[in-house]
């Protein structure tokens, strides 16, 4: 690394300690360090220092230009140094920022978390005691876009991923000066050294068999292979995507679920002993016992007309529901249901509810993926395999 070494007018500085507050006295150090840096970068790069001749000057001095640099310590007016060409730029700050980097990813932290561009900037405004407008705080977040985009379409070809989970939840976003409802496609996995991993997501329209079918191709065009067990809820779209998808691999319906649709079926009085019965059948340890169990409360209660609607949920969607007997027992419990993902849902929703609406689909992609990357990197990466 290039080491610039470079001389500070004392002067100056003094007439700040005696003649201000403390503040004041700060500001007027960084810019004197600052600027006197910026001096011998320009130096460095022209290699010669000034009233020098060489005959290895690359360019001519040009004077210098006034900007303004936000930092934890409020703002500061630096004298940018200039060439003749327009060529030299300081490592002081990127070309056009007028934020630190430190303030520009504590903005970014805020948004990801769920804190509204205008809460943003009366942060900003308390912190620094300058103002900063929503609309740059929103440009701000667009320098998310390279990092999540990348993210979102590395290749998954280097692990096999036995068992994966979808979902979808839906946001609002503006579209054509109104309000519509966009789904989020999320996918989940469990590798084979049973550890979980966010493999990606997608923002389309509401649910339906051509858009999950979009999310699905997308996970395989990125090296996804067929998975043994895919976990999901019963959308008829949805299950009629995976079996086109992947053929061959076994759906689950989530365990869960199904048994609130088969409780929601039930009356209030008088099933008590009909609801013990059905969380007994899936408390069974073989899947023998499983069937078994599932028999004898047919036979037992298939005559009773108010149980009726009930039944019918319970036996059509029976054996979608067992399919994760099939597997070694140490790892049931995790793939059973779609728990998992609907906890990280909860954790979108979290930082989503605070900005209820979003403004385009990217806004929406951006934060969604901010939350997910930090969730694999602070959750998921941590935890030992399950």
């Amino acid at each position: 690394m290039t080491q610039l070494q470079f001389n500070l007018d004392l002067d100056v500085l003094k007439d700040s300690i005696m003649n201000s507050n403390i503040d004041t006295v700060i500001k007027s150090a960084i810019v004197l360090v600052l600027n006197e840096f910026m001096e011998k970068e320009r130096d460095e790069y022209l290699n010669v220092a000034a009233y020098e001749r060489s005959a290895e000057r690359r360019d001519y001095r040009n004077g210098y230009y006034e900007r303004e640099l936000i930092m934890s310590i409020g703002k500061l007016t630096l004298k940018v140094p200039r060439t003749r060409s327009g060529e030299f730029s300081t490592k002081v700050f990127e070309k056009y920022a007028r934020c630190d980097q430190a303030l520009v990813i504590s903005m970014l932290e805020m948004v990801v978390n769920g804190v509204s561009t205008r809460k943003v900037t009366n942060i900003v405004k308390q912190l620094c005691g300058e103002h900063v407008s929503k609309s740059f705080v929103s440009s701000l977040t667009s320098k998310l876009d390279p990092v999540i985009n990348d993210w979102a379409n590395r290749p998954l070809n280097t692990t096999y991923y036995p068992y994966v989970f979808v979902d979808a939840m839906y946001i609002k976003v503006r579209e054509h000066h109104s309000v519509v409802s966009k789904a989020v496609y999320i996918a989940t996995a469990i590798t084979e050294d049973n550890k979980r991993e966010i493999l990606g997501l997608s923002v389309d329209h509401v649910e339906s068999f051509e858009s999950w079918s979009r999310f699905l191709q997308q996970l395989k065009a990125r090296g996804l292979q067929s998975p043994k067990l895919i976990i999901s809820d019963a959308h008829q779209g949805l299950q009629k995507a995976i079996h086109r998808e992947f053929i061959g691999t076994s759906w689950q319906r989530c365990n869960v679920h199904f048994k609130r649709n088969i409780m929601d079926k039930l009356p209030k009085k008088d099933s008590t002993e009909i609801r013990t019965m059905i969380k007994r059948v899936f408390e069974a340890i073989t899947i023998d016992d499983i069937r078994k169990f599932k028999d004898e409360l047919m036979e037992q209660f298939c005559d009773h007309s108010k149980y009726e609607k009930a039944l019918e949920i319970f036996e059509e969607g029976f054996e979608d529901t067992i399919q994760y007997m099939n597997f070694p027992e140490r790892i049931r419990k995790h793939i059973r249901s779609t728990n998992s993902l609907e906890r990280l849902n909860q954790e979108v929703r979290r930082r989503e509810t605070v900005l209820r609406i979003f403004p385009n689909t990217q806004s929406a992609f951006r934060l969604v993926g901010a939350v997910l990357m930090e969730y694999q990197e602070t959750k998921y990466n941590n935890r030992k395999s399950l």
